[in-house]
């Protein structure tokens, strides 16, 4: 599940790749963790239920990752592991982590949530699936 981070402006690039639409996502989801720490020192210890649903791919995107921040933020988590089903327009994942430890974990930045800029979700023409979004940090 390859993933990277691209510069934008003030703000981070997500970017996931995957032989399927559930790799992309969950590539760009580690990519969201990798624009905060390293996905490295974050262990992944709690599983966290998410659920989105969502008219086409890219808004699926969007909600998928504005869900994550949501629990990152409300739970004060970082997640490192993720496991995505996507049936038409509804997405169910079980995501892995553990709480924030600043001194470990040295976050770098703050997601605050996903803007439609660059957002895309696509199959390539190497017929692998392309999943990003720019995320406010």
């Amino acid at each position: 599940m390859p993933w990277q981070t691209f510069p934008h402006e003030a703000d981070i690039g997500v970017r996931g790749t995957g032989a399927t639409l559930e790799e992309a996502f969950a590539g760009a989801a580690l990519a969201l963790t990798s624009a905060i720490c390293d996905p490295a020192t974050v262990a992944p210890r709690q599983a966290v239920q998410i659920d989105c649903a969502a008219p086409d791919p890219e808004l699926l995107l969007v909600d998928w990752l504005n869900a994550l921040i949501y629990r990152m933020a409300t739970r004060h988590q970082l997640f490192s592991r993720f496991e995505v089903q996507i049936d038409g327009s509804r997405l169910h994942a079980t995501v892995w982590g553990e709480a924030l430890d600043v001194a470990r974990h040295q976050p770098a930045a703050e997601a605050k949530g996903v803007s439609f800029c660059e957002l895309k979700v696509c199959r390539q023409a190497d017929g692998q699936w392309l999943a990003q979004a720019v995320v406010d940090v």
